[in-house]
């Protein structure tokens, strides 16, 4: 008896196996979408699992064909802001500071409300205080006035101070860098160190953060990195060189997707922070808020809630956030040109977290 097949099982058989189509790539897509909106360059670096990958995309400069390096370095703004916070609750650790002692007791006399405000509320962004940012002019053709001009620290409060406070504090939560220039402050008053230093020793040294930097006054960027741009008259200026004593404690480090991730990575695992103070940053002061000690806390389009921080300077946009248990993370720097003309840090919160 002859074994017969059915004709279309048979054609079946026979045809060449056709490869499943490939499953579409959210992070790369989104990266050219933020190129294709305006930006010059990105580069997201993402983990879950322990397995992590970097995609880029755009130019390092503009009017050359040069992608961007994976591991290329960038100024990362107010993701500052976590690692002057981490020193901050090591000191409180070492029972060198206390977090709900006015500010007055560790620096008198530089604040008209610090026996109000205490160390807590600088943390939270709860003092009240002015954000002297908001009298500097960062953009436009007036950035150029300032951009390589060297500012203190006590220059910077003196601009918040000569304000009224905007609120009582403690009353509320209003995000203002003028907290982080005064928490540098208290560190170097604590310690008798720059506040850079302490932050050399305490994290980028013990993790090895070898591409991390805290500036100063020194205005370009060691090593490879993309131009960051901002527009001036109509025409795209490069911005990459200036002097990130404008941003101090606040805003003035140099990393890369790597080291911030190593960072992130170690604070969540409590490597830098003890557990009890770890759980008091990354706590929101409320339900209606998303902000810890030092850190944004905001929940995602699927309801997960993750710890980090973004960050802005002329130029440069960065997000670094991690999940609570460390395993799933995300680092991603942004060189400005005319846009991205959309929220493209939610946008990656987004698709890393609920994919």
């Amino acid at each position: 008896m002859l074994n017969t097949v059915p004709l279309v099982l048979a054609a079946s058989l026979l045809a060449p196996a056709v490869p499943a189509a490939a499953a579409p790539d959210p992070v790369r897509a989104l990266a050219k979408d933020i190129v294709s909106s305006g930006a010059s360059g990105v580069q997201i670096r993402t983990v879950h699992n322990g397995r992590s990958r970097t995609v880029t995309a755009g130019v390092s400069e503009l009017d050359s064909r040069k992608p961007l390096s994976p591991n290329g370095r960038f100024r990362i703004g107010s993701a500052t802001k976590m690692f002057t916070s981490t020193v901050v609750l090591q000191l409180v650790a070492e029972h060198r500071i206390l977090l709900d002692t006015p500010v007055d007791q560790y620096v008198p006399g530089l604040l008209p409300h610090g026996k109000e405000i205490t160390v807590r509320m600088l943390l939270q962004h709860t003092s009240g205080l002015y954000d002297y940012t908001e009298s500097l002019p960062l953009f436009g053709p007036e950035l150029e006035k300032i951009r390589y001009r060297h500012h203190s620290p006590e220059s910077m409060v003196a601009v918040s101070t000569a304000k009224p406070l905007d609120f009582p504090p403690g009353s509320r939560h209003s995000y203002s860098n003028t907290n982080f220039i005064v928490l540098g402050m208290l560190i170097e008053r604590t310690t008798g160190h720059a506040w850079g230093t302490e932050a050399a020793q305490r994290i980028l040294w013990p993790l090895g953060l070898r591409h991390t930097s805290v500036p100063g006054d020194r205005t370009g960027i060691a090593g490879p990195h993309a131009h960051g741009y901002q527009e001036m008259n109509g025409e795209l200026v490069d911005v990459t060189e200036l002097n990130p004593s404008m941003a101090w404690a606040a805003g003035e480090i140099i990393s890369t997707t790597a080291d911030l991730d190593e960072f992130v990575r170690a604070l969540a695992a409590g490597r830098l922070v003890p557990p009890d103070l770890l759980t008091q940053m990354t706590t929101p002061r409320s339900a209606t808020e998303e902000y810890g000690l030092g850190v944004r806390t905001p929940v995602t389009a699927c309801g997960n809630r993750v710890f980090g921080h973004t960050g802005g300077i002329p130029g440069f946009q960065t997000v670094a956030f991690t999940s609570p248990d460390g395993k799933q993370r995300v680092e991603a720097s942004v060189t400005l040109g005319r846009g991205p003309d959309f929220d493209w840090t939610r946008a990656v919160l987004d698709k890393v977290f609920c994919s």
